[in-house]
């Protein structure tokens, strides 16, 4: 019974984890550039659910989409004040001004939200259950995975059938060539950040009935969705949903048989351990560079 639960619990956190990874995963393919705000993304996504619904009593569909596009137009934000202006001067100085504004909006958020974590009210998806290999189940437990699956795939299908997907590849594979076809790069990646935005706002508003809702909510998430996306092979879609899966099925099954204490010692052990022994992650492949 422990087992099964802790398996049933992994997937839904494994699920979450591989949201945010996709984020990743689209800003780096596009622009060679990762937003280490993502895990703030999510707690805003959350936190604007909750204001939305809880605090002023909006309908449920209309808070999930004021939340959906708080989120993504922060990855615009994010993009355009502490990516653009660095890769423009040639500078990685973009790392570290992404964590500053996740910092930024954690503590605006603490400032108007509150410090005290706050429950997300029962919903038919948390208050009822059911029963499946001898272990009650929440509906949201099981809608979280099903709704990262979905969403991976319908990314490759945006990738590969799209316009816009076809021209973040083009801005992949050779972006010199991508101006002279007239694709406009800039807003290309800033498509990729307000996709990466709108993955941790799906997550959050998932993941926040099953958890409390806080300004400092997406902190772990994000360092663990960047374990995750690395893991899986930054530019491998699938792969890093795959590891999202894996790294949260680890978890969830240490926490059960070891106890908490040692969840977070023991599985980003194993991240380093299966880096060292897949130096491109467990899905990805090495890139070949022609001299």
């Amino acid at each position: 019974m422990l087992i099964v639960s802790a398996l049933v619990t992994g997937l839904g956190l494994g699920a979450m984890y591989g949201l945010l990874a996709l984020g990743f995963y689209v800003t780096y393919v596009v622009s060679n550039t990762v937003n280490f705000a993502q895990g703030s993304t999510m707690m805003l996504g959350a936190v604007v659910c909750f204001t939305m619904w809880v605090t002023f009593g909006w309908p449920v569909p209309l808070a999930i989409l004021v939340a959906l596009a708080a989120a993504t137009l922060w990855g615009l934000v994010v993009e355009r004040v502490a990516v653009r202006p660095f890769v423009k001067r040639g500078s990685d100085a973009w790392l570290m001004a992404t964590v500053a504004l996740g910092l930024v909006i954690d503590n605006a958020v603490l400032f108007t939200f509150g410090r005290d974590p706050r429950g997300m009210p029962p919903t038919p998806l948390t208050a009822e259950t059911f029963t499946a290999f001898g272990v009650r189940i929440q509906p949201q437990q099981v809608l979280i995975p099903v709704v990262g699956l979905a969403l991976a795939a319908l990314l490759t299908l945006f990738f590969r059938r799209t316009r816009h997907g076809l021209a973040m590849m083009a801005v992949v594979q050779n972006e010199a060539a991508a101006r002279l076809m007239g694709i406009n790069v800039a807003m290309v990646v800033s498509g990729a950040y307000a996709l990466s935005g709108f993955f941790a706002g799906v997550a959050g508003i998932l993941i926040a009935p099953l958890f409390t809702v806080s300004s400092t909510m997406g902190t772990l998430f994000g360092i663990k969705a960047f374990a995750v996306a690395i893991l899986g092979g930054i530019t491998n879609p699938w792969g890093v949903m795959l590891a999202g899966l894996i790294y949260g099925l680890a978890e969830a099954l240490i926490t059960a048989l070891f106890g908490s204490t040692y969840t977070q010692i023991t599985t980003f052990a194993l991240v380093v351990v299966a880096l060292a022994a897949r130096p491109d992650g467990l899905f990805g492949r090495a890139e070949v560079k022609k001299v």
